[in-house]
């Protein structure tokens, strides 16, 4: 065997164990790779590189990788392999050349696609008499949760599945423009927002971001597009009480500290200690004093009743929003991911309702796109809660008049998010 050879077989190996492992454990690919990456220091940028976007990619195309007919398990390993790189245009083309010669398949560097339809005759070009219907890219299951969408519609959704997402950032504490012009000295290449003026997208560059002074200042966090649409949604204002309810790590109670300038006041509740000591040095780094953590490890509210002009309850959910980002979770996941939510999402926010004071917001969100964890938990509330409202919202990237606000990843080249607002009347 020649080198490349060596190094190919190599990889394949190393990838095949961590997609083994994935798919038997269950657990995210993200964290698979990164306890891997710790124990096994030996590899470079480029070993991790060949390593990291492989995985990713077997499992967005896996819906096709299981189609592919092959006379043993270890020819189809390797024309899975091959695939990958040939639908993802991989530039380490001697590996992936060692690749199509171990799947016995004449080389070839493929072409640029634009399509869904055109990556389906590639393939075809290489297993005639098989097929690859563009819908087998996500678990039949899924369809059934969506809310009625177009064909065109389903078609950019799954375009947008099979494409990675781009790296989005939120600038704070300092003029967009001179971020810009830090990332840029730093030599990176640096796209504004159309939409919001505080938002960067670094395509999908590779970047340390403990490295950079920014990040390590607190003038920059990392956070998808739509997730940005929640705290906009939110407009809080400086003075203002907020409960973040469901808070995770904290990257919306940063953005609405941010948008408050940091005057007021924001308590941000989770049912993990771990991560409000997350948030805490998040908010400590981002040199936010107004953010008071509070753990919520029962049914009992953490927080004052009727106190809050504003509660963002962002609902522990499905997560389907962010298969782009996540595609092993296409496949890792069961409907039970979807369809075990909605009691409990209705439960957190009637809780969570009860800190809103009258006249205050009560913000619902989700990163799912499935209409049993959105729009039917957010009827159900109203049909209990006289007493809040819908507000009606404009949509950032559509512009569309909607009380049920959808960003479909498709919309601005982000996740897919779901947001709805709502009042609580004043007593009569």
């Amino acid at each position: 065997m020649t080198p490349a050879e060596k190094y190919a077989d190599s990889y394949a190996q190393t990838i095949r164990l961590l997609f083994t492992e994935i798919l038997q454990s269950k657990q995210s690919a993200d964290r698979v790779v990164a306890g891997y990456f710790r124990l096994n220091k030996k590899h470079g940028g480029r070993d991790r590189r060949i390593i990291r976007e492989t995985l990713f990619a077997l499992f967005r195309w896996y819906g096709w990788l299981i189609r592919i007919p092959a006379a043993n398990e270890e020819q189809r390993w390797f024309r899975q392999l091959a695939t990958c790189g040939l639908l993802e245009q991989h530039p380490w083309h001697a590996t992936l050349t060692a690749w199509q010669l171990r799947a016995g398949l004449l080389p070839h560097e493929g072409s640029a696609w634009q399509q869904l339809t055109e990556a389906a005759e590639l393939l075809q070009l290489w297993f005639s008499g098989s097929d690859f219907p563009v819908q087998a890219l996500v678990p039949e299951w899924f369809w059934a949760q969506l809310p009625g969408l177009s064909d065109n519609q389903l078609m950019q959704l799954l375009q947008s599945l099979s494409r990675r997402p781009p790296l989005w950032l939120r600038v704070q504490r300092l003029p967009t423009a001179s971020a810009i012009q830090s990332l840029q000295a730093a030599g990176f290449s640096v796209e504004a927002s159309t939409f919001f003026d505080d938002a960067l997208s670094l395509g999908h560059q590779s970047i340390n971001l403990n490295e950079q002074s920014l990040y390590k200042d607190g003038q920059l966090e990392v956070q998808d597009l739509a997730s940005q649409v929640i705290g906009h949604i939110c407009a809080p204002q400086a003075g203002e009480h907020w409960w973040d309810a469901c808070c995770g790590a904290g990257g919306k109670s940063l953005q609405l500290a941010s948008q408050m300038q940091n005057r007021g006041h924001i308590v941000a509740s989770d049912i993990r200690q771990s991560a409000l000591q997350e948030l805490q040095k998040r908010a400590s780094r981002a040199q936010f004093d107004i953010i008071s953590p509070a753990l919520w490890p029962s049914d009992k509210l953490p927080v004052a009743a009727a106190m809050f002009d504003g509660v963002l309850v962002d609902a522990p959910c499905s997560c389907t929003g962010t298969w782009r980002r996540n595609p092993d979770m296409r496949w890792l996941d069961e409907v039970t991911a979807v369809t075990d939510k909605p009691q409990l999402q209705l439960d957190i926010l009637q809780r969570a309702s009860a800190a809103v004071k009258p006249g205050g917001i009560l913000v619902y969100a989700t990163c799912s796109l499935a209409l049993a964890e959105n729009r039917a938990v957010v009827d159900r509330f109203l049909n209990d809660n006289a007493d809040f409202q819908l507000q009606l919202l404009q949509h950032p990237f559509t512009g569309e008049k909607t009380e049920y606000l959808t960003v479909w990843p498709f919309e601005a080249d982000s996740d897919g998010m779901f947001v709805v607002r709502m009042c609580r009347q004043q007593r009569q």
